[in-house]
């Protein structure tokens, strides 16, 4: 009998298209964080009207925050570490669904969409990787053919 793997089943099979998903969601995550970056005041009320335990820290948070969501960001766009980044995004993408947007869905619903969407890109990309067209795939090929190159020798 044949076993089928739901999560294979939802996420398309065509590497172009995991590929163009795991690019949109580094984009959107780099997005946000230059957003974080030029407005640093919003982030950081947000930090200490949503989050009143990190507030007395909200200016280190927002910093700590947006580096994050750069370097993520960018690791996740060219598929580089592609899994421990996910991995580092989702409490963030977590806390900002059901803890920030949530509270304020009826101001502003778009961003809380936005947000639970890159929460399910970012689950999708932590348990794919980074998928055949990435900087990863690029460095597996070219050890492969380093030691190819070592046992022809």
């Amino acid at each position: 009998m044949k076993t089928i793997n739901i999560a294979d089943k939802l996420i398309p099979n065509k590497p172009t298209s995991y590929s163009f998903l795991r690019i949109l969601t580094g984009l959107i995550i780099l997005l946000r964080a230059f957003i974080f970056i030029f407005v640093t005041a919003n982030l950081q009320s947000i930090i200490k009207a949503d989050i009143t335990v990190f507030a007395e820290n909200s200016s280190a948070l927002s910093t700590v925050i947006s580096i994050l969501n750069i370097a993520c960001g960018l690791f996740i766009l060219v598929g580089f570490v592609t899994r421990i980044s996910a991995i580092i995004q989702i409490p963030i993408l977590f806390v900002a669904v059901f803890i920030i947007n949530i509270k304020h869905i009826g101001e502003n619903p778009t961003e809380f969409i936005l947000s639970l969407i890159t929460l399910l890109l970012l689950l999708i990309v932590s348990y794919k990787g980074s998928g055949p067209f990435s900087a990863d795939e690029y460095f597996r090929r070219g050890a492969a053919l380093d030691k190819n190159d070592e046992s022809n020798s």
